[in-house]
């Protein structure tokens, strides 16, 4: 079937279905174009909770349509690949996490959202990258902070406080090299530089801002800047093209290329959408408790 009526059908049964579809900030550029809303993790799942759909497709990756599904526990969840996961995410596990908050009781468990439902349920408060700052701000003692070292070490020069890291990363931010901003910013030197919390500190030491994907967005919309080295997952790119056509936007690297946000497909929502599968489901005292540590975040934000 060629794309047009791929997308044709997809959208028919879209109707059909009272179906949302969600997208991702780093789905491929033809995703992104079927999408109801583009976005960061969290506010995908906000927007879906919103909506009257009774379907929701999310177009990201596991731990993403897992927090549709708890927001959204009377909708059907889709992820249109089971297999598209996120190996930050598996670098936390609620057993390892148990250990480590035996070793600190007192500490209060601050988990980024790119984790599991059953690592959220077993944490005190989540965050988001945009939120992050201003959620550890808002405690007063010790924080144990899950599961990305990197953000967590953002988070921790901004707001003076030592945090007890969790070893974990993302590889494809990780793939961002601080000679690969030095190279952009000798060829383009009216550039201006934005990444993500997530890559490493000799990269977001070289950033005019350090972003979210969601503050990315907006700050290219608002920019006098003409140019934007952009550092984090490639993307990204297509939807800044899109919406500041007037504007030049290069990636930091070619390297950020997360394969797991690559392996949805129109072909693989259209299937997604005529079988209602796979479907993403959190068992309900899992989700009760990881709903908690979401809402205790929102309260904040």
């Amino acid at each position: 079937m060629d794309e047009g009526k791929l997308i044709e059908r997809i959208l028919q049964l879209k109707e059909k279905r009272n179906a949302v579809i969600l997208a991702h900030n780093y789905q491929p550029g033809e995703v992104q174009d079927i999408a109801d809303f583009l976005g960061d993790s969290l506010g995908l799942s906000r927007k879906a909770a919103e909506t009257d759909a009774d379907v929701i497709v999310f177009c990201g990756v596991h731990f993403m349509a897992e927090t549709a599904a708890i927001l959204c526990p009377d909708r059907i969840v889709l992820l249109p690949d089971p297999q598209a996961g996120c190996p930050l995410a598996d670098m936390v596990t609620v057993e390892a996490l148990r250990r480590k908050r035996a070793e600190c009781p007192d500490a209060v468990v601050v988990c980024y959202v790119n984790s599991s439902a059953e690592v959220k349920a077993e944490s005190d408060i989540c965050c988001t990258s945009a939120n992050a700052v201003r959620i550890v701000e808002g405690i007063g003692g010790r924080v144990l902070f899950v599961p990305d070292q990197y953000l967590g070490r953002h988070v921790a020069s901004l707001t003076g406080k030592e945090l007890i890291l969790w070893p974990g990363f993302c590889h494809v931010h990780m793939s961002i090299l601080p000679q690969d901003i030095e190279k952009l910013k000798r060829e383009y030197p009216d550039a201006k530089v934005v990444v993500h919390p997530e890559c490493r500190p000799e990269v977001t030491a070289l950033a005019d801002e350090v972003l979210s994907t969601s503050g990315m967005c907006r700050y290219a919309r608002e920019t006098e800047a003409n140019t934007l080295i952009v550092g984090t997952e490639v993307g990204i790119i297509y939807r800044l093209r899109n919406e500041n056509p007037d504007k030049t936007f290069l990636p930091a690297s070619e390297k950020a290329v997360c394969p797991n946000m690559k392996r949805i497909t129109l072909e693989k929502v259209l299937h997604s959408l005529e079988d209602l599968s796979p479907q993403v489901k959190v068992p309900k005292d899992v989700r009760l408790r990881a709903e908690a540590a979401l809402r205790a975040m929102v309260q904040v934000d």
